[in-house]
């Protein structure tokens, strides 16, 4: 498995939790590397920020441009058609990211991984399939794409999830966000849904609910 170039940002010297951030289709790690100070965290909280970057791949709905993409996307209708091998592979070589914090010390329970977008349709997978109970997922203004083929694993049967969506979001429609709250609590788990009046963005009021669950999760 390839290992993703990424950053990484520690907001203490004693790290005792991560936190792997996913960019959206054509931005790179940078794209999420100023919300570190917006989020406010206690010093006392040493978590690691990882922000891998999505190989560079042809994107069919762009034209076939190479750009930075975690897979190539064929179709923008409602359902979004995908390739979904590279969606697979793109998810592997995140939980070789929480492999490589585990081995550092780091215990699977304090690993959160957050996505924007196709990162958060990455995170989805990434963080229901590991061998390991993870800490939390934050999914964002994204989609379940590998909702009607995953297979999740028992250890995070209970993973807290929270989904974040712009009512107003004309990339990926609300209506997305709110049947992965359905399909995730079909299969047992309980996710917790908040929209806002925004677009396909982040918004000052997310950062803050951000901040406040991601304290709640690691100060457990």
């Amino acid at each position: 498995m390839q290992y993703l170039d990424s950053i990484k940002i520690e907001t203490n010297q004693r790290v005792t939790a991560s936190v792997i951030w996913l960019h959206g289709l054509g931005a790179s790690g940078h794209d999420f590397e100023s919300i570190i100070p917006e989020l406010h965290l206690p010093n006392s909280l040493g978590v690691r920020f990882i922000f891998p970057h999505a190989p560079k791949i042809p994107v069919t709905i762009n034209d076939s441009y190479v750009m930075p993409a975690w897979y190539d996307i064929l179709d923008v209708k409602i359902d979004r058609k995908i390739d979904t091998t590279q969606l697979l592979a793109s998810a592997e070589a995140i939980q070789t990211l929480i492999d490589c914090e585990i081995e550092s010390g780091i215990d699977s329970t304090r690993i959160i991984l957050a996505g924007f977008s196709q990162g958060g349709a990455v995170a989805y997978q990434a963080a229901l399939t590991y061998p390991k109970s993870m800490g939390g997922l934050i999914a964002m203004s994204t989609y379940f794409a590998t909702s009607d083929s995953i297979e999740i694993h028992r250890a995070n049967r209970s993973l807290p999830i929270k989904i974040f969506h712009g009512i107003n979001d004309p990339v990926v429609d609300e209506s997305l966000g709110k049947s992965a709250v359905d399909k995730l609590s079909a299969a047992g788990l309980s996710p917790d849904y908040q929209s806002y009046p925004m677009a396909h963005s982040v918004c000052n009021e997310e950062v803050s609910a951000i901040s406040y669950w991601m304290q709640h999760i690691l100060s457990a």
